[in-house]
């Protein structure tokens, strides 16, 4: 049987020519299998790291964006497509149906992420008469939703011209600049904000010197004219029936043609706010309009509008930019309303503030509004509130606008009268019913006291667990610091306080700290995934923070007033903003509450959605037991099957026996594995071993090179190995003190423990699947099979301390969450005073240890023996965190002594 291998190895694995049938070209041959298969577990154990890498990111508690997802996929196709190619070349090409299976889950996975933006042809510039809600892709959301309201609901609107999103295709396309702006966005990495406004600096400058074409720069020109002759929208409509029917127009203003230049991306004012992060040009003369188009095309761009983008999962190419030009409302009085409180939608109110001026510093935060509460069943005001406002934003005759004190005579006086506010409340129920949704409304009223819609978009409702509602309001024992302000945002958090003096102080914003400033801004978006609570003296719940607060689910309370005053940089906070009050220190009974109020942080958003679809064509492992009929190429659904099925069949099939005869063929044994330490071509008849050592693990041995004393052994005993590394591990095994029961848990492992000392090692080896260890005189390459549990060992010990090294690798399974993470955590520790370098990605470990004498590496072998017997389904009793502090301390204490 043997000889009849031998003839088949050389005929179909080498094929050589007589003069060729040396040692060294065999030697050779091995070298190159040997290599491959090595290739093969590396690859193998890259791509499991990487899958859980994006699994830890599932928790919704890091922050990632769309690069992240499509960096790890690429990673993640590769390396399953070298494992496919490893194993063919293994087998002499056994598997090519896993080419096939590759190439469907791939395609599913693509089709996943595939969800570019494609911009549709239309005219350069469409007056807003010709738009509505269905133009979002063509017109931008801001732009088709003013269109909506203004052709469909006969509401009130400025008259204007948008410059669509294909005349934003062809400005790039003229310059070039899709291919430039791409490249610096890949470069882009959102925890480096430094490096991203570098980034962001150079697109921008792009952007903004680049030329017009012709056709575009003719089309705007066009539109302006136009708008320059149209009178301006209807004045002074009443509500009837739902709608809104117009009295005569009315003329146009003087003293030229004032435009506001808005943006309108693609994506904003819809499923995503993008609330302040894109510019906004006000009171803008007609030879500007221009050069106000590329800084609002070039907003698209700043470092929060990138990070809001990439942390909501967006594609570079989804980045388009549509503009609004709309004749200027030079306001007397201007705002924001909600037509329902997003903190408190039950309470049935209209929420309305404003300002004297421009609105602008109701979307800002940086003035105290004028509050109006109007009852949704009867349109009553049921609550008001008029501070002293001290400055108000005006436009200036030269085309810009400013920031000037309230005149005296408008001085801690209402914004609007009754009549305004009524006006407002039914233009609010209007628009909530006709989009079927609570909307956020910004309007303005001009000098002649003439009301505009200016903007509707759907409001963010904040989610609110019930837990919260049993929140207490006030924890006696505990000192509180603020117990005033406007809540934007409900919710518990603890940290240290970071007082922000100014917007570049952003960049060293630490992690799980408590933001304190002095107003609120949109910028505060690129630190939104680090904070546990954002606390200002000034802002208003209905400002562009306030909606970007509750997106990203930050416990937030404004208008505290005093809140930079009274509270000292790094002091430790707890935020209240449920019941509005900032405690100082840590207050328990709040912060473990926290953990039952759902923060959702990224999982409402498109990106999280992403990933977790994506996971689902990855990880999910559905080929488990070897032995069933179901564990064949044809059935792999994921990619992790694959990177299984393949394992287990590097690591296992080619030395299974049928009963009581060798192995098949030499060459189905030397397709998978085959080494380059044979000293000539007679070791190849060599066979798996069994081991006989009276310990729970089914193990086989390929012995390479000196591994064993005899040659021809069918079964090995401990005595009969001879391999420095694998002696000293197995020695460590075989020697492991199993503990006795404890009262805490004496029916759970030490009582199993108990009583499998009492059975037969046939009973014991059903606990785990077959292991197999490839072993010389100095190395090893163990793979150990434990119930669920798998671990690789591979070590080279010798005289010179240069090649003498250990790796570890370690993925647990079959148990709760917990309690594999508490079991990585043992491990992880004690092998660290071990001296190994180990890095941990949720629940697998790598692990090495480099450079050290031979007897320092025995001596490590052996704890790891110990180790690998110690934590055998350990996990069954590490029910919480004290229980897994008392096996590492025991484990420490009885076993790592080193010299």
């Amino acid at each position: 049987m043997l000889i009849h291998n031998m003839k088949n190895f050389f005929k179909k694995f080498i094929r050589p020519k007589k003069e060729e049938i040396q040692e060294g070209s065999l030697q050779e041959a091995l070298r190159r299998k040997y290599v491959t298969f090595q290739e093969l577990l590396r690859k193998n154990n890259n791509v499991l790291e990487l899958m859980a890498d994006m699994e830890e990111k599932l928790s919704g508690e890091y922050l990632f964006d769309r690069q992240y997802i499509d960096a790890s996929v690429t990673s993640i196709r590769d390396g399953v497509l070298k494992i496919i190619e490893y194993i063919n070349d293994l087998s002499e090409k056994k598997y090519q149906i896993l080419y096939k299976r590759f190439e469907d889950i791939n395609e599913k996975v693509q089709n996943t992420l595939s969800r570019k933006q494609v911009i549709q042809v239309s005219g350069l510039s469409i007056p807003i008469e010709n738009l509505n809600k269905e133009m979002a892709n063509i017109s931008g959301g801001k732009m088709s939703h003013l269109g909506e309201i203004r052709n469909r609901l006969n509401l009130p609107t400025p008259d204007g011209f948008s410059i669509s999103a294909y005349a934003y295709k062809r400005f790039l396309e003229y310059n070039k600049l899709s291919g430039k702006i791409n490249a610096h966005l890949s470069e882009a990495n959102i925890e480096n904000m430094e490096a991203l406004d570098e980034i962001s600096r150079k697109i921008q400058q792009t952007v903004i010197e680049a030329e017009v074409p012709e056709d575009l720069l003719n089309a705007v020109n066009t539109a302006v004219e136009k708008l320059k002759v149209e009178k301006n929208p209807p004045t002074s409509p009443f509500y009837k029936g739902g709608l809104f029917e117009s009295p005569p127009l009315v003329k146009g203003g003087e003293g030229g043609l004032r435009v506001s230049v808005r943006s309108s991306a693609i994506h904003e004012d819809g499923e995503f706010s993008f609330a302040g992060q894109y510019s906004t040009f006000l009171n803008v003369p007609e030879d500007l309009i221009i050069q106000k188009y590329k800084e609002v095309v070039a907003s698209l761009f700043t470092p929060r509008a990138i990070f809001y983008c990439k942390t909501k999962g967006f594609y570079e190419e989804d980045m388009v930019m549509s503009v609004g030009v709309l004749k200027m409302i030079d306001a007397l009085a201007g705002g924001v309303m909600y037509t329902k409180d997003p903190n408190k939608p039950e309470s049935g109110v209209v929420l309305i503030n404003a300002v004297w001026g421009l609105g602008t510093s109701v979307v800002d935060g940086t003035e105290l509004p004028n509050f109006y509460s109007v009852a949704r069943d009867t349109g009553a005001i049921v609550e008001r509130q008029v501070p002293d406002q001290q400055n108000m934003a005006i436009c200036t005759s030269e085309g810009d606008t400013k920031d000037v004190r309230v005149p005296d005579a408008l001085k801690n006086k209402p914004c609007l009268t009754d009549e305004q506010i009524n006006i407002l409340f039914n233009y609010a129920i209007a628009l909530e019913k006709h989009y079927g949704n609570p909307q956020d409304i910004e309007w303005a009223i001009d000098q002649d006291n003439q009301i505009y819609i200016l903007q509707s978009r759907p409001l963010r409702m904040l989610k609110v667990e019930s837990s919260t509602l049993s929140v207490p309001r006030r924890i006696e024992k505990y000192n509180i610091l603020i117990d005033r302000g406007v809540i934007a945002c409900k919710g518990i958090g603890y940290g240290k306080a970071f007082i922000l003096k100014d917007h570049d102080g952003l960049e060293h914003f630490p992690e799980g700290a408590v933001l304190v400033a002095r107003h609120t801004s949109p910028k505060f978006v690129t630190v939104m995934n680090k904070a546990a609570a954002i606390i200002t003296d000034v802002g208003s719940a209905t400002g562009h923070m306030a909606s970007l607060s509750r997106e990203y689910q930050v416990p937030t309370i404004l208008d505290t007033e005093t809140a930079t005053r009274i509270i000292k940089d790094g002091q430790e906070l707890t935020v209240d903003a449920v019941n509005c009050n900032v405690y100082e220190g840590k207050v328990e009974e709040l912060v473990n509450l926290a953990f039952n109020i759902h923060r959702s942080t990224f999982k409402d958003t498109h990106l999280f959605q992403t990933l977790e679809r994506v996971l689902k064509l990855i990880v999910p492992l559905n080929l488990i037991d070897p032995d069933k009929d179901n564990f064949r190429p044809e059935q792999c659904e994921t990619f992790h099957d694959i990177t299984r099925f393949t394992h287990e069949m590097a690591m296992a099939e080619i030395f299974r026996t049928r009963e009581g005869e060798h192995i098949e063929t030499l060459e189905d044994l030397l397709s998978l594995v085959a080494f380059a330490e044979t000293d000539n071509a007679k070791r190849l008849g060599e066979q798996t071993i069994i081991l006989r050592a009276g310990i729970p693990v089914d193990a086989r041995l390929l012995n390479i090179d000196g591994g064993v004393r005899k040659k021809d052994l069918k079964k090995a005993t401990p005595e009969d190995i001879t391999s420095i590394p694998f002696s000293a591990f197995l020695n460590g095994m075989i020697n492991m003190k199993w503990p006795g029961p404890r009262p805490v848990d004496a029916k759970g492992f030490f009582g199993m423990i108990a009583n499998t000392a009492a059975t037969q090692e046939e009973e014991l080896l059903k606990m785990g699947g077959r292991s197999y260890a490839i072993i010389s005189l100095n190395y090893m390459n163990f793979s150990i099979r434990l119930g669920y549990h798998f671990s690789l060992v591979e070590a080279y010990a010798g005289d010179n301390l240069n090649d003498n090294y250990i790796k570890f690798f370690f993925k647990g399974g079959g148990a709760a969450t917990d309690r594999r993470l508490r079991r990585v955590r043992l491990i992880t520790e004690i092998i660290k005073k071990l001296d190994f370098r180990v890095k941990v990605t949720g629940d697998v470990i790598n692990a090495i240890l480099t450079k050290y004498n031979l007897s320092a590496i025995e001596e490590r072998l052996g704890i790891m023996g110990k180790l690998t017997a110690y934590t055998k389904q350990l996990d069954m009793v590490m029910y919480n965190d004290a229980v897994t502090d008392m096996f590492i301390e025991d484990f420490v204490r009885d076993h790592v002594k080193l010299r």
